[in-house]
């Protein structure tokens, strides 16, 4: 009897296993997060955005999608007009490009990426219920990529923001826009990485959210239905999406959106200097503790730096008491000290740590330097060349007009002889005048022609000839 009830007790056991086993599937699927609820409610307060522009003189070229026009302008490639001489008309406004944007206020307050609204003559919002509203361009940031529209309607729906200190690497995330001009596009995914290090200003969030043109400007969601980004990048070798996506963190575009609808633009602070990474070799040469701050490349003349007695070689471990983890932090931080203000800046110099009083000054458009993010860096993909623009300031110290600086140099430019450091004047006997013009020169040029390049070295200017890599 007694082992009859063993038996029983076993296969009771065995039954409750397998029913566990069972259901284990449907949990797990149970536990999918469902989106529907959170589109219904947001997704009426985000809006299509289209720009337009008058006719300009007509260029040669083939004709290109319109909305294939928004990626190209954002990564700066030149983008060919229609050649339809009726266009030649200037009242006849001409179709740019589309993208998203959200709602932050109901009295009509719009956020967007600036690259979506930049140039345009015209800006249509569209929202969700098919209503259109010429738009008013109250202020944009190309530095940030934020823009702040503005169109005339009451009782719109807005969107909630979300706390991004709260976000988590591996938290599902939505994407609501309108990607190739298909409106209200839901996509999801996760959170890949946070502070990501792609811009001087802004530590961005990677996703693996589908994003594709058309999405820029439109909200980053999380689970709550509250916006923790504005979609803005993609990285990609096609033009299409290639899994990682780069989103604003709202807190900063708020903080930007602020000024812009307060003055109509962004006010940041500089002190000056170039500034590079400290490697661990460095700081185990100098006797830094940690490989961390920001190396002093170089010092503007007559600047806030050099003001305060900072050197080339110093490196800048806090600014304003904020420590200065990655060299990159310096933008940020420096960016956002109001100009005028009186703060310290430690630096670690010959084994030892001082404190140095600084007065920031005002970063101005168009900017003419590296730190503070005076100037963005281009890469040469075929050549190996990574490229910043020169300050005026520098220029006037080397006696040269033009030119870009060679801020990385491996592949065939490494080959050919160049490196860091290095001055490229011209190419194939045109000007340099900045990163961007030379990326443009050199992409009209035959991929397997040999390029020369007149490069200053110090005191030494010599002729290098460069192949590039097919």
């Amino acid at each position: 009897m007694l082992m009859q009830r063993s038996r029983l007790r076993l296969m009771a056991l065995g039954l409750v296993t397998v029913l566990s086993l069972a259901a284990a599937p449907v949990q797990a699927q149970a536990a999918l997060p469902d989106f529907t609820e959170l589109v219904e409610r947001v997704g009426p307060a985000v809006v299509n955005i289209r720009t337009s522009e008058r006719a300009r003189p007509q260029q040669q070229g083939a004709a290109i999608d319109p909305q294939m026009q928004e990626f190209l302008r954002r990564f700066g490639i030149p983008t060919p007009r229609r050649g339809n001489p009726q266009e030649d008309d200037d009242d006849a406004p001409q179709r740019r490009g589309v993208g998203s944007g959200f709602v932050l206020a109901a009295d009509g307050v719009v956020l967007t990426n600036a690259h979506v609204v930049d140039g345009a003559d015209e800006v249509t919002v569209t929202l969700t219920d098919k209503r259109e509203f010429k738009a008013k361009v109250l202020g944009t940031d190309r530095r940030s990529d934020v823009a702040v529209l503005k169109i005339e309607a009451t009782g719109l729906p807005t969107v909630k923001l979300g706390d991004v200190n709260r976000l988590k690497v591996g938290e599902w995330v939505v994407a609501i826009g309108s990607p190739f001009g298909f409106d209200s596009t839901v996509t999801a995914g996760i959170v890949s990485a946070k502070a990501r290090d792609t811009g001087d200003f802004l530590p961005l969030i990677q996703t693996d959210v589908a994003i594709n043109p058309g999405n820029s400007g439109g909200p980053l969601l999380n689970l709550r239905g509250e916006v923790v980004g504005i979609n803005s990048q993609i990285y990609s070798r096609s033009g299409g999406f290639m899994g990682i996506s780069f989103a604003i963190p709202i807190d900063e575009a708020m903080r930007v959106a602020g000024e812009l609808r307060n003055t109509g633009k962004v006010v940041r602070g500089r002190i000056g200097i170039v500034p590079g990474p400290v490697t661990k070799e460095v700081a185990e040469a100098i006797k830094l503790p940690k490989a961390q701050g920001a190396l002093v490349q170089r010092v503007e003349a007559d600047g806030p730096a050099e003001k305060a007695g900072i050197e080339g070689g110093d490196v800048i471990t806090k600014v304003d008491g904020k420590v200065i983890e990655k060299f990159n932090d310096i933008f940020r931080i420096v960016g956002a000290i109001r100009p005028g203000t009186k703060t310290t800046v430690q630096v670690f110099r010959n084994g030892g740590l001082r404190d140095l009083s600084i007065t920031v000054a005002e970063l101005k458009e168009p900017t003419a330097g590296r730190e503070g993010g005076e100037e963005k860096s281009e890469r040469v993909s075929p050549f190996g060349l990574t490229l910043k623009d020169i300050s005026e300031a520098q220029r006037k110290e080397l006696r040269i007009k033009g030119g870009v600086l060679v801020e990385e140099a491996d592949g065939a430019a490494a080959r050919a002889g160049l490196r860091a450091g290095d001055v490229i004047l011209s190419v194939d006997g045109t000007d340099v005048t900045g990163a961007r013009q030379m990326q443009s020169l050199l992409a009209k040029l035959e991929k397997a022609k040999t390029v020369t390049m007149l490069v200053r070295r110090g005191d030494t200017t010599n002729f290098v000839l460069v192949r590039p890599t097919r």
